[in-house]
């Protein structure tokens, strides 16, 4: 097992009291979840909060565990400012595209750490493209930029068929802003990495160009 770096076991044992405390008291849950309704009203602190509170212990578990084994890649790579900012941006960023996607649906309403630990996994991606990732239940390791394209071409079609209970654009948000973020701080990535680069960014077109011809 790896050491946790400080930071990591801070940003963990916040979303575990967050969340224990989210699920013993209903109120409590439903007054920092995302809502549109309440941000709407003024609640804007949910766009934040909510990325503290998780759904049950599974879902708490799955967006920990990924953080865990990817958080020290970014620490390492970019120092622990660069990674508090990214984790923290790819959160709010994952629940404002949300918001943007369902201001007019006031009974819209999602929790969980999702988006930002999607943004500390594309900054991974950025850095160590060949490593090998598990996609879904497949027991073959894929290179991780193919994992990240597949999971970005996975979220516009979520985002587009509204199929299950998964913010695809909370994923999708958090996505770009891990990426965005991760070449601002690094730019020489753009010089030695640039196919990743490029094939990272073409969902991120995809989805713009969709949302601009009306199809999402």
């Amino acid at each position: 097992m790896q050491d946790l770096h400080i930071v990591t076991i801070v940003i963990i044992a916040a979303n575990v009291l967050i969340s224990l405390k989210g699920f013993n008291d209903f109120n409590f849950f439903e007054k920092y979840k995302f809502n549109i309704a309440g941000i709407r009203k003024g609640e804007q602190i949910r766009i934040f909060s909510s990325g503290f509170l998780h759904v049950d212990v599974t879902h708490l578990l799955f967006n920990m565990l990924t953080l865990y084994f990817f958080a020290n890649t970014v620490i390492t790579a970019l120092g622990t400012v660069h990674f508090v900012i990214i984790y923290l941006a790819a959160l709010i960023l994952g629940n404002l595209l949300s918001y943007y996607f369902h201001k007019d649906e006031y009974h819209y309403s999602a929790v969980g750490a999702s988006g930002a630990v999607t943004g500390i996994l594309y900054a991974s991606i950025l850095f160590y493209p060949d490593m090998g990732l598990y996609l879904f239940f497949i027991p073959i390791a894929i290179p991780a930029w193919i994992f990240g394209l597949l999971y970005l071409l996975y979220s516009i079609y979520g985002m587009k068929s509204r199929r299950g209970n998964i913010g695809h654009d909370a994923h999708f948000g958090g996505a770009i802003a891990g990426y965005a973020l991760t070449l601002l701080f690094v730019p020489s990535l753009v010089f030695d990495s640039l196919w990743i680069v490029l094939v990272l960014a073409a969902p991120i077109l995809l989805l713009f160009i969709l949302h601009k011809l009306g199809k999402i």
